[in-house]
């Protein structure tokens, strides 16, 4: 998003200079929880418009609601929704992450998404909040969207066994497996099943240069993914929420 000044380093640029960033998944409406992560010093969070809803004026008050405390906000989109991206970046979203990318072309249709020509397909304005409603130039505001951040997410075992060459396209700069429907489109096979294919796809993003992105649990399943080399980390909120709550409320065990 084109801002004043001199702006803050962008989630691509702090990637770039080996900062590894750790965010939460939320929903809408959750705009308290978006105060309460950057209060907590997350360094992002990402709107899941995908599972949730996916309402664009909602989604706008979440990014007032983090840029006033100085967060960044990437969205989920669905498959094939290109008019949605258009829309997020356009209200300020920091970058896109796209469900279900199983090849090459699935990337470059995100790519094309994400970005103006050359790159990408984008269309072009800068009335929009993104370009602080028409009061910079085209110029600042094309050098702007090249800091968009785009992330693959690959979530079934045809996709993991092309994850090089889905990292290796021009204009995807992470990859984030998607746990739940890998194991769905394995047919649940054992855990380790599923732990080797993430395994295989991660190293196969490393390879090509590209972030590896982790969804976690909690705390100490960050601490692995980091430790294996996710430099993106973002934590599932409402499984931490209930797995906080569950825990609240089971009964204190007798002495």
């Amino acid at each position: 998003m084109t801002v004043p000044g001199t702006p803050r380093p962008s989630l691509k640029r702090r990637l770039a200079e080996g900062e590894s960033l750790r965010g939460a998944l939320l929903r809408l409406p959750s705009e308290t929880l978006v105060e309460m992560a950057a209060v907590a010093g997350l360094d992002y969070v990402l709107v899941d418009c995908e599972h949730g809803p996916a309402d664009t004026a909602l989604l706008q008050q979440h990014l007032w609601a983090a840029q006033a405390h100085g967060l960044d906000v990437l969205v989920r989109v669905g498959a094939g929704e290109p008019t949605l991206a258009l829309r997020c970046l356009d209200l300020g979203a920091a970058g896109l992450v796209f469900p279900h990318v199983d090849d090459a072309q699935d990337a470059r249709r995100a790519v094309a998404a994400s970005h103006y020509p050359p790159l990408g397909e984008r269309g072009f304005a800068t009335y929009s909040r993104s370009g602080r409603f028409g009061t910079v130039t085209a110029a600042e505001h094309v050098a702007a969207s090249r800091e968009t951040l785009v992330i693959a997410m690959i979530e079934t075992r045809r996709a993991c066994e092309a994850a090089g060459e889905i990292a290796g396209t021009e204009g995807v700069d992470a990859v984030l497996v998607g746990p739940a429907d890998l194991a769905m489109d394995c047919g649940f096979p054992a855990p380790e099943v599923v732990s080797g294919l993430v395994g295989q796809a991660h190293r196969a993003t490393a390879g090509r240069g590209r972030t590896v992105m982790a969804i976690v649990p909690g705390l100490a399943a960050a601490q692995a993914a980091e430790e294996a080399g996710a430099r993106l980390v973002v934590f599932n909120t409402a499984q931490v929420l209930m797995d906080t709550f569950a825990a609240l409320a089971r009964p204190a065990e007798a002495p």
